[in-house]
């Protein structure tokens, strides 16, 4: 299906196949309604109405919210001018998170440590369209300390099932340097949040969320991803995906313990089990490779080698930027795979992710050498 298919168009291919359940994966079609028209077919359906997708479509929407179920977040400001903006630096302080308020595919975020690069970045958005509507307004929020953490939780509108824990990493760079991405990598379970005090957390964020949703006519039935910071103060929620988030699927799926399809057409049904999803007793760390050029101007058709070589050792290669020219497969996004091992601890399984990723070659390929380093 192409990607710029319609909700009807969507929902006469699942008719056509006789699909028992459709899982939406990328944010925009359910901004756009997409399972709005699915449920009204009759087609069983993960994912959130166009409503309570606003959770991710509008950042300023998914404050709101928070404010009003009590989940604790940073402070901020929703600004449409650079001047606008540039007063609620100055009012929050330094640094700051400047954030396009729509979707922007993992891009529209800028920490600013100082004056210059928050005007930079307002400027961008505001006046330069770098982001196109979806930065026609900015939040300008305070700057928190601390370790991030992302958490995931399917709900049928009324329950909860969840997943562990996980971290991803942001930035480009080793060390947490460069701009951001849509994530370079990540590893799950932390030793921040074992998998038996993610409960806590859910408790804390999304049971909140989604009884407000609730109260507000827009019911949340999907998945909701939580990114998180552990400040000094306690939890503050960063900002909300109404899916599943990569690459933390990508070290969290593997973990599972029981049928994922059986979790998600409960989802659909309205019957979800109110309890923490069954996972495996081990680590998993999901390393990406990235195009030359990533985030910025990734270049693809590049050709990729070695895919073979490297799922034959144990690990997993999951395709998130790739496509194919006759027998070859080549190169088609910023983030071109996904490279997971598992193993006892997080030693063990970035030694199997590292060594496959080490068997991949394409020109300019990227990826960052610390991730779960130190876990």
């Amino acid at each position: 299906m192409h990607p710029a298919a319609t909700p009807d168009e969507i929902v006469r291919l699942a008719r056509d196949e006789s699909v028992s359940l459709v899982v939406i994966g990328p944010e925009a079609p359910l901004v756009a309604g997409v399972a709005d028209a699915l449920r009204a077919a009759g087609v069983p359906t993960v994912g959130p109405s166009a409503e309570a997708a606003r959770l991710e479509g509008s950042k300023v929407f998914a404050k709101q919210v928070m404010e009003d179920a009590g989940v604790p977040t940073a402070r901020s400001r929703a600004v449409e001018t650079v001047a606008d903006g540039m007063a609620a630096v100055t009012e929050l302080g330094l640094p700051v998170a400047i954030k396009a308020d729509g979707l922007a595919a993992g891009k529209g975020v800028t920490v600013a440590r100082d004056a210059d690069e928050a005007r930079g970045a307002l400027v961008a958005a505001l006046e330069e369209s770098a982001f196109g509507a979806a930065g026609s307004v900015c939040l300008v929020e305070e700057g928190l300390v601390g370790p991030e953490v992302s958490l995931i939780a399917l709900s049928d509108g009324r329950r909860c099932a969840w997943f562990p824990a996980a971290r991803d990493y942001k930035p480009v760079g080793e060390g947490n340097t460069g701009p951001n991405t849509g994530g370079m990598g990540a590893f799950s379970p932390i030793p921040d949040i074992p998998d038996g005090l993610a409960r806590d957390l859910v408790e804390l964020v999304h049971r909140p969320v989604i009884a407000r949703m609730a109260e507000i006519g827009a019911p949340f039935s999907g998945v909701l991803y939580a990114g998180l910071m552990l400040t000094p103060e306690g939890p503050r929620v960063l900002e909300f995906n109404v899916r599943f988030g990569d690459p933390e699927t990508q070290a969290i799926l593997p973990r599972l313990d029981e049928d994922l399809f059986d979790l998600l057409l409960a989802a659909a049904r309205g019957e979800l089990p109110d309890r923490a999803v069954r996972v495996r007793p081990e680590t998993a760390v999901a390393v990406v490779m990235a195009a030359p050029g990533y985030p910025s101007a990734p270049r693809i058709g590049e050709t990729i080698t070695g895919i073979d070589d490297a799922e034959a050792t144990g690990a997993d290669v999951l395709h998130a930027g790739t496509d194919t020219r006759g027998d070859a497969i080549v190169t088609a996004g910023g983030r071109v795979l996904a490279v997971v091992g598992r193993g006892a601890d997080a030693e063990a399984a970035r030694a199997v992710a590292y060594s496959a990723a080490d068997l991949i070659r394409f020109p300019g390929a990227h990826m960052r050498r610390d991730i779960a380093a130190g876990a």
